[in-house]
């Protein structure tokens, strides 16, 4: 391809993550597909890479997105890893149906770019490399959505459709996602490599270099760590680091009613993102054991458990840095920052939610116990129990309608108001606050099958509606009311599992 024809060939392209030994990755192309077409590209991600709006309509931005030309100045390929799945260790995994097409340099910094849908790979297992529309859709939405929540996460570039025939529980059709973070280097790329330090330490040092440099850094107090050596510090403080981020991601999870479904090492990001949405789930009905992946027969991922296996994900990370021969008493006083950091995460989230101005040690952890409790036995929805809150001590019918037993909602109501009154906070303030935390718009299963739908006949509307609603989901709008209204019940079906 003629670079000078791809909008992509102005930019400042490389791959970092080539540099690394050869034994980290394979180079190979991507597999073309049949009559592909731009079913959707996202401005907002095309102009933080340096993308213009025009660029989106060239055949060179379709060629690249699409893979069926490699990115000019980069180097295609396809990463290894390992990992824990549902709890059990799967040995090697790797890029099955993903290519890492190079990196974008911006004054933001590096954005890899990778397609996902794109063939065949060594780490294909028994796969065939591809995406479905189904799921595509699903996860190009739901990155931005994450993004609109200022949630850590992966974004979207533009999602590409095509005539290919692929056999799953049916026959569907292909697709292809561009998805673009930093880095996509996960728990299990460091469980991969445990048994190996030469090539533990390459990687560690790659991902300190470019993402933690502060953990390079020789400090006075790095004796107090336990590490024995410069190296040894460096991957206590990246541990603590990644640590404290995991928390903190998390508790943004539990505090919008998200689940990732399938919380396997492998689909961690160290960086702190949500990365590879496969059968996620925003709550409609709240049930603290909601388990929103079809597949997860034992409800190892439901919600409530979601910080425990994050917790669980770190440890088996801290495990594979003890083959740069770590006192594990070393990496533990790392680990056991997560508790103390996600709490004070997960509170901040609460505090702002609730339109409180501080945490009552005394009386809120009871106040959303009981809170939990009330959506629970009611089955309320999540989303719109805490945006009609905001108006509820002024005006209570609106939010008292999403509960089938009122009266209970109304005796949890007037001990939130009393917690209100020992705030010294102006009632409109408060109001705005909570609208500012609280989304009246998130990505409902139903909303993403209207989606799918649409896109499985070429029509993207739903999805442009979808990304105008979801990258601002706390204003509301007129004429969306259908967006922000609670799951029909033709809805209560829908199921979703790792099949993809």
């Amino acid at each position: 391809m003629n670079t000078s024809s791809s909008p992509f060939g102005r930019l400042n392209v490389g791959n970092s993550f080539a540099g690394l030994p050869g034994d980290f990755y394979t180079a190979l192309p991507t597999q073309p597909l049949v009559r592909p077409r731009l079913l959707h590209a996202n401005p907002q991600v095309a102009h933080m890479l340096g993308l213009s709006t025009a660029d989106l309509a060239s055949p060179g931005f379709l060629d690249v997105v699409a893979g069926n030309q490699p990115l000019p100045g980069g180097m295609t390929l396809a990463a290894v890893y390992s990992g824990h799945q549902f709890g059990v260790w799967a040995g090697q995994l790797g890029d099955g149906r993903a290519h890492l097409l190079g990196e974008i340099i911006t004054d933001q910094g590096p954005f890899e770019l990778q397609l996902k849908g794109s063939g065949m790979t060594p780490y294909s297992r028994r796969g065939d490399g591809r995406a479905v529309v189904r799921s595509s859709v699903r996860e190009y939405l739901a990155a931005e959505a994450m993004a609109g929540l200022s949630i850590p996460t992966t974004r979207s570039l533009a999602l590409v459709v095509a005539d290919d025939p692929i056999y799953r529980e049916s026959v569907e059709t292909a697709a292809v996602v561009a998805r673009v973070s930093p880095s996509f280097v996960r728990f299990g790329s460091f469980e991969h490599w445990a048994n190996h330090p030469e090539h533990l330490k390459a990687l560690l040092e790659y991902v300190v270099q470019r993402f933690y440099p502060q953990c390079a850094k020789a400090l006075p107090t790095d004796d107090a760590l336990g590490g024995a050596n410069p190296l040894q510090n460096m991957a206590l403080k990246f541990l603590g680091e990644v640590v404290r981020r995991s928390a903190r991601l998390v508790a943004d999870w539990q505090t919008v009613g998200f689940c990732h479904g399938v919380m396997n090492t492998d689909n961690m990001s160290v960086l702190g993102l949500t990365l590879d949405y496969g059968p996620y789930g925003f709550m409609d009905a709240f049930q603290v054991n909601h388990i929103c992946n079809h597949t997860d027969t034992h409800g190892r991922y439901a919600w409530n458990v979601q910080p425990s296996v994050m917790n669980w994900n770190l440890y088996r990370l801290a495990s594979a840095l003890t083959g740069l021969d770590i006192e594990p008493d070393a990496l533990k006083a790392q680990l056991q920052e997560f508790e103390p950091v996600f709490l004070q995460a997960y509170r901040a989230n609460l505090v702002r939610k609730f339109g409180l101005t501080y945490w009552d040690e005394d009386t809120d952890a009871q106040l959303v116990d009981d809170w939990w409790r009330l959506l629970h036995t009611q089955s309320a929805d999540f989303t719109l129990s805490f945006r009609y809150l905001a108006q509820a001590p002024q005006d209570p019918a609106l939010f008292l309608s999403l509960f089938t037993q009122p009266d209970a909602a109304q005796a949890w109501l007037a001990q939130y108001t009393a917690r209100l009154a020992t705030d010294d906070q102006n009632p409109e303030a408060r109001v705005a606050c909570m609208n500012a935390a609280n989304p009246l718009y998130v990505l409902r299963n139903h909303l993403a099958q209207q989606a799918i739908d649409a896109a499985l006949r070429d029509d993207a509307t739903e999805i442009e509606t979808l990304l105008m609603l979801l990258q601002d989901p706390f204003t509301e709008r007129p004429g969306f009311e259908a967006y922000a209204a609670p799951a029909p019940d033709w809805a209560r079906g829908l199921a979703v599992s790792c099949s993809s």
